[in-house]
Formats: C-alpha cells, sequence, structure tokens
C-alpha cells in the first residue's frame, strides 16, 4: 500500500490569504489592528508564504474571512 500524505504549500497559501483579502477588502493595516500586532511584518511574511500563520491566528483569519481554515491552508498531496 502506498501511503499519500498532505503537506502544507507556503506560497500558495500565502497567495490564498492576499486573494481572500482582497475579495474582503481587508488590508494588511486592518489584520494588524485586529491581530494587536505593533508592526505588521508577520501578516507580511504570511502572504509571501515564509512562515504560516499559528493555529490561534488562522482561526481569527477564518472568522474575518469567513471561511473554514481549509478554505485558507492549500495542500500539495505526495
Amino acid at each position: 500500500m502506498v501511503f499519500k500524505y498532505p503537506s502544507i504549500d507556503l506560497v500558495k497559501t500565502g497567495n490564498n490569504i492576499t486573494k481572500l483579502m482582497k475579495e474582503k477588502n481587508i488590508k494588511v493595516s486592518d489584520l494588524q489592528e485586529a491581530f494587536g500586532f505593533e508592526y505588521p511584518q508577520a501578516i507580511y511574511k504570511w502572504r509571501r508564504g515564509e512562515c504560516l500563520p499559528t493555529l490561534d491566528n488562522l482561526i481569527v483569519l477564518a472568522s474575518i474571512f469567513e471561511v473554514s481554515i481549509d478554505k485558507i491552508i492549500i495542500t500539495n498531496v505526495y
């Protein structure tokens, strides 16, 4: 039996976050305020696919975007 497992695609997930922001007309400064971040660097890192939001931040993003978490994260199956 060959097992296939999902792997999170950081860049595609970042692109998806950017797309969802555009669809909801949400700016980086809006997210920065919602999360209480002093600086927006984390949000830019998410968008560039350098890192993922933490689980608690994904829950907040899902609420802001009005989607489930699986609609934010993009996976590849290998």
